[in-house]
């Protein structure tokens, strides 16, 4: 669904008379990013619910038939308010799930077979982005073609058929109890802080990723999309990532991490580190795209394959090792807690993205930092985020080498 929300929401949204009222460039961004903040801020809900209350495997099953309802209002109603109720049941749903998805994957696993945990976590993102490969090819051809009723209900029908599913298999199932009040004497404060400050500059990391569905999408616009006979939807684009995580997950851990072992030793930090710097070097590559775009040439959409190259290869070393440190180092009854902190980091991301996206529409910065000085802007910011974070991480292991090592 969010594969089509800015063209959505840029073209194709109307009023309550049926008159098409379509949001800006930059309003449209501002309103994607901070959906997206909403859909990882949601995990705090999902996770207390779980840990909590009701544990991970409920907390599944309800949230997601409210997602579910979330489609459905997107599929019948394409005004604003719409829109609003639309995204406002999505973000409940698909966040309050999310930490409690991939904690229940690794609940699944116990002392005997815990050593497979970094590669189920690989092959359950590879899962997680079939989807979204699928779903981005798909959706947006149905945007084009049947409009925006279909493209919206698709993904929700689709849900709740993945709902039913994973309901038969209750049985089957490792479902761990909510800890109730035990879980505050559980939390090992020391530790979250740690992962606080680790969160928070992973946090621009995604301020930059999520801009594959906004910013790169709007540039993708512009350029020639043509291949042979055909035209590329420039929404279709993003399905590159996907693709691409499948394809670069495997490869990582079974190939390019045993190479690098052989040459420094590769930890978490270490890996996250690399990530890092790497997306520094993606965004670079629309930032002189956009140059070209500035001076009214015409440029094929080809030259946005490196960036996405670089940009999923740094989110294989980013968000997947992100994943499993955050389960490893969270105590058993606050998994989906610790998840919850994670995904507030891209949140967070989100949320500066929308508030440089809104204070360019309403302030005079908006000339400043239009066309590819927007770019480099974030560009710069990742170049000293990344610095920052290798200093932060040799400070860390050096302090604390035992818990920083892959496992």
């Amino acid at each position: 669904m969010r594969a089509i929300l800015v063209i959505f929401m840029t073209q194709h949204l109307m009023n309550a008379s049926g008159q098409r009222d379509p949001m800006t460039e930059q309003e449209a961004q501002g309103y994607f990013h901070l959906f997206v903040a909403a859909v990882y801020l949601m995990p705090v809900f999902g996770a207390l619910l779980a840990d909590f209350f009701w544990g991970k495997y409920r907390t599944i099953i309800v949230l997601s038939l409210i997602y579910c309802l979330g489609h459905l209002s997107l599929a019948v109603d394409d005004t604003r308010l719409g829109l609003a109720l639309g995204l406002g049941l999505i973000a409940i749903g698909a966040g309050g799930i999310k930490p409690c998805v991939s904690a229940h994957v690794g609940d699944q696993f116990g002392s005997g077979n815990a050593h497979l945990l970094g590669r189920v976590f690989g092959w359950f993102y590879v899962a997680i982005n079939l989807g979204a490969f699928l779903a981005m090819l798909i959706v947006p051809w149905l945007l084009d073609h049947a409009g925006s009723s279909a493209a919206f209900a698709a993904p929700g029908v689709l849900m709740l058929l993945a709902t039913g599913v994973f309901w038969s298999g209750r049985r089957r199932f490792v479902q761990i109890p909510p800890a109730g009040q035990q879980l505050v004497k559980d939390l090992n404060w020391p530790a979250l802080g740690k992962l606080a400050l680790i969160y928070t500059l992973i946090a621009v990391f995604w301020a930059l990723f999520e801009q594959i569905g906004s910013s790169w999408v709007l540039q993708a616009e512009k350029m020639d999309r043509r291949i042979g006979d055909a035209e590329l939807l420039s929404s279709q684009i993003q399905a590159l990532n996907p693709l691409l995580i499948m394809l670069l997950t495997p490869c990582f851990s079974y190939r390019v991490y045993p190479f690098l072992n052989r040459y420094i030793q590769l930890t978490a930090l270490t890996k996250i580190a690399l990530g890092l710097l790497l997306t520094v070097l993606a965004f670079a590559i629309p930032a002189a795209i956009q140059m070209q775009l500035d001076q009214g040439l015409r440029v094929h959409i080809v030259w946005q394959l490196p960036a996405y190259l670089l940009m999923t290869a740094a989110e294989v070393m980013v968000s997947i090792t992100c994943l499993e440190y955050s389960y490893t180092e969270a105590p058993k009854s606050a998994k989906s807690l610790v998840m919850a902190a994670y995904f507030l980091s891209v949140s967070l991301g989100n949320l500066f993205t929308s508030a440089i996206n809104f204070l360019l529409q309403y302030l005079d910065a908006g000339a400043r930092l239009s066309g590819a000085a927007y770019f480099w802007f974030f560009t710069g910011l990742m170049l000293a985020t990344a610095l920052l974070f290798m200093r932060f991480a040799r400070t860390l292991e050096n302090r604390d080498p035992a818990h920083t090592s892959c496992r």
